[in-house]
């Protein structure tokens, strides 16, 4: 893809993503995730009821009657995307490949932090460390981290969700909300990391796949490529036992995952790269709310 190319694709999802944090997501992404706890706002005069342990003795000396400090939500957060970049996002039977729709979720959830005045940043990753942006505010960084999206060439094909996990645990020194975006195609286990990092930070998972996925079509013989191994096979789509063992697998897969996240206490959605993401966001931020 060219710069020229890349640029109208940033811009197309730019439109979007601000629509839809603008219209959707605000108050949604809002109400879903608190800030860090309470930041003292002012003090006022004492009233009947208020917690004696608020008072300010300074102020309350200084006017010779009581006055109280008076807390609000210290809303601000940080937010960071651990976006997976391996060779199976490149793949996309319907409308769009996994990569492009991660990248409108990223989009979107981006532009609701920054509406709420949060901070974004991002760590791109495969089965290492392909490149960590840190948390910023402002449009600009924004559409700098939408055009690293659509346009990074990663270093390697394959993919360590554990090693992401145990990475942000490291590197993220104050507590954040992450949002991690993949398809969950490990061959690791990477249960333990998540747990860890969701007992420091707000981890949630967003899950993109594809239709195929889930269940293949009988359209005869089929070349099929691992796209993190290069591994290519001919499989006859034709046979019935083939494609039930293709659910099958894909059931176990998700039941597995499912797992592993209840086991962590991690939010979570999947969604197919043919369905329209909003629905499953705004699902995902009610249950939060």
């Amino acid at each position: 893809m060219d710069s020229a190319d890349v640029l109208k694709k940033v811009r197309k999802i730019e439109i979007k993503a601000r629509g839809l944090s603008q219209n959707i997501f605000a108050g949604q992404y809002h109400s879903a995730f608190k800030g860090r706890g309470m930041a003292f706002s002012e003090v006022r005069e004492y009233q009947f009821g208020d917690d004696v342990r608020d008072i300010d003795w300074n102020v309350t000396a200084r006017f010779h009657r009581p006055y109280v400090k008076v807390f609000e939500e210290e809303r601000e957060l940080t937010v960071m995307l651990l976006v997976d970049v391996s060779g199976s996002l490149d793949f996309g039977t319907t409308k769009q490949m996994k990569r492009d729709m991660a990248a409108e979720i990223a989009a979107t959830i981006a532009f609701s932090a920054i509406q709420n005045n949060d901070k974004i940043g991002v760590i791109f990753f495969s089965d290492r460390i392909e490149k960590y942006i840190p948390p910023k505010k402002g449009r600009k960084h924004i559409l700098y981290i939408i055009r690293e999206m659509l346009s990074f060439e990663p270093q390697s094909q394959k993919t360590d969700v554990g090693m992401a996990m145990a990475y942000l645990t490291r590197v993220m020194k104050r507590r954040c909300t992450s949002f991690v975006i993949s398809d969950f195609y490990d061959r690791k286990n990477f249960s333990q990391e998540m747990q860890i990092a969701n007992r420091k930070h707000d981890v949630v998972a967003v899950q993109v796949y594809d239709p195929r996925a889930k269940m293949l079509p009988d359209v005869g013989l089929l070349k099929v490529r691992d796209a993190e191994t290069g591994y290519e096979l001919y499989i006859d789509t034709s046979s019935k036992k083939l494609r039930l063992a293709h659910t099958r697998y894909w059931m176990e897969h998700q039941s597995e995952l499912s797992h592993t996240f209840a086991k962590g206490h991690i939010d979570w959605i999947s969604i197919a790269t043919n369905e329209d993401f909003v629905k499953s966001m705004m699902m995902l931020f009610r249950q939060r709310a």
